[in-house]
């Protein structure tokens, strides 16, 4: 019998086939003697230039957006001049080029984690700009994906975004890793790039390259030592779930008609422009931080209306939801010129940005409306992290004298979810953000592997609070969406409609899955599912519920036919 293993499933779908691990980072040398301190320091800044290369030109290119973006990211932190004078001092302290990379690179790694938020998630961020950094100083391969030549199925203790961002699902057919949760990088890229998943796998490195093993990306299950069998079975699993969401078509709906919009998250005009990807019915989520980042100077109201002109223009009838500038201390943009902060993703971040810098909300709404008056698109507007009731209302104000008609806010912060009633009295739609909403309700750090059961979507805590909007949207007839993660979670989908939620904004790749879901229940069965997963003690007990509850369900169906 094979053994089995347990994790988090992250990405839906069954693969099956020989395991091979991640390349493992460069063993740290001994130190070596050097007579040159600026020879030596430039040794170390050359090895960071050529990683920054390398991750930029990892992001062009990225099949997925999503992943273009993170490295992006990535790139800036290599090229931070704050860590280019880091690593000087200490070869002028005496430490040779890897050990000062070593060196500048942990200290940041400490501040990072010591921040939380969304510092603390771009840990391992650094530790993969370390690894890569020092195996160029040392002259050796950076770490990263095997090619044995053949498919197969990668394990790792987690992948940083360059190994992610550059995986072929054509060659990689799933992969485990032994930490990470559902909203850490490599599972919201896998997600995009539809390749099966598991993370918080324990035991998975002490399987052999070429053993032979299966994983359920949606149970998190995994099956070690498998024989010729099982894999053939596995694939045909997958090619069968695969087909069928090629079939897949339409709107989203209940199996009885009830509407639930499927929309796409977007950061780009590629985004919306890619013909590979599955048609939305909107976007329920346009990140504009991009257009913002590594800024010295903010964009001009010219350059935000002819960036937001693009993508609107892609539309074709469709509504675009906008969130504003979604930064802060935890998300730095250089001509903010953020202050430090004892916890930054408790700090001056979103929309509280605009208590600094209100020119800079102002401008951006103008673009948005002018943009939007241009190409006759239906574009609604939103502010991230939102607390209260004045900040909902003092927003809305702010969006109708730029000329938008419809001004929403997203509900991260419990305060705001306990207070939806009140908040929607002031503002024309919701959006929930169940990936930040999950962190502050759990007091849990997305990325600490330790505590990512607490941020398991499938959490009754959670499920309450988005129940909470979905009846307060209800009451005063206005929508609530989901943008966060959890939209994109097919068995979860007719869960949160029975919560109360209208619309769902995910990865345009999973919009099939989700569509399949939702078409295989009544509305009535979705509310029913609802109420068995906020009953159970816990996210396990409450999957099983709904399972309960869904395998009843059908029988029923099955009887009556």
């Amino acid at each position: 019998m094979p053994d089995q293993l347990s994790g988090i499933g992250v990405s839906p779908g069954y693969a099956a086939g020989q395991v091979y691990q991640l390349k493992p980072a460069p063993q740290m040398p001994s130190p070596a003697p050097f007579t040159d301190p600026q020879a030596e320091a430039d040794r170390a800044a050359g090895a960071l230039g050529l990683v920054a290369a390398d991750l930029s030109a990892r992001a062009d290119a990225a099949r997925d957006a999503t992943a273009a973006e993170i490295l992006r990211a990535q790139v800036m932190m290599a090229d931070d001049p704050v860590l280019r004078y880091a690593i000087a001092d200490a070869v002028h302290a005496g430490a040779d080029a890897p050990h000062a990379i070593d060196q500048a690179l942990g200290a940041h790694r400490q501040a990072f984690a010591a921040a939380g938020g969304y510092l603390a998630e771009r840990v391992a961020d650094l530790d993969d700009i370390r690894d890569r950094a020092i195996a160029t100083c040392l002259g050796q391969p950076m770490p990263g994906v095997p090619a044995p030549g053949h498919p197969f199925i990668l394990i790792a203790r987690d992948l940083a975004p360059a190994d992610t961002a550059g995986l072929d699902p054509d060659e990689v057919l799933g992969f485990i890793t032994q930490v990470g949760g559902p909203t850490s990088h490599s599972a919201i890229v896998a997600r995009s790039l539809g390749i099966p998943a598991v993370v918080q796998c324990a035991g998975v490195l002490d399987v052999s390259d070429g053993v032979l093993v299966s994983l359920d990306g949606t149970t998190g299950q995994v099956l070690v030592d498998v024989d010729d069998e099982t894999v053939a079975t596995t694939v045909q699993l997958e090619r069968q779930r695969r087909d069928k969401l090629a079939r897949s078509t339409g709107p989203g709906r209940t199996a009885d008609g009830h509407a639930v919009p499927l929309l796409a998250n977007i950061g780009t005009a590629r985004d919306l422009s890619d013909p590979a990807a599955p048609r939305a019915e909107g976007v329920g989520l346009f990140r504009t931080e991009l257009l913002y980042l590594d800024r010295a100077e903010p964009p001009s109201l010219d350059e935000q209306i002819a960036t937001y002109t693009g993508v609107f223009a892609l539309a074709e009838g469709r509504r675009i939801v906008v969130r504003t500038l979604d930064s802060g201390a935890d998300k730095p943009v250089p001509f903010l010129h953020h202050e430090p902060e004892p916890n930054s993703a408790l700090g001056v971040r979103g929309l509280r940005l605009a208590r600094r810098h209100p020119e800079v909300l102002s401008t951006q709404l103008e673009a948005i409306a002018r943009a939007a008056q241009q190409t006759g698109t239906e574009v609604w507007v939103m502010a991230p992290m939102v607390a209260t009731v004045d900040e909902a209302t003092e927003f809305v104000s702010r969006g109708r004298a730029a000329g938008l008609s419809t001004v929403g806010v997203m509900i991260e912060i419990p305060a705001a979810a306990l207070q939806a009633a009140s908040i929607l009295a002031a503002v024309d739609f919701l959006s929930i953000g169940t990936n930040d909403l999950s962190q502050y309700a759990f007091a849990a750090d997305r990325e600490c592997g330790e505590l990512a059961e607490l941020l398991d979507p499938w959490q009754p805590g959670l499920l309450a609070l988005i129940s909470a909007c979905g009846t307060a949207g209800a009451a005063a007839a206005k929508p609530v969406g989901v943008c966060g993660e959890a939209a994109a979670n097919a068995a979860l989908a007719p869960v949160l409609v029975g919560l109360g939620v209208t619309s769902l904004s995910m990865s345009a790749r999973a919009i099939p899955a989700v569509r399949e879901s939702l078409a295989g229940h009544t509305h009535a069965e979705c509310r029913e599912m609802a109420q068995a997963a906020m009953a159970a003690p816990n996210a396990v007990a409450a999957r099983e519920a709904v399972t309960l509850v869904r395998g009843t369900t059908e029988a029923l169906s099955i009887t009556h036919a």
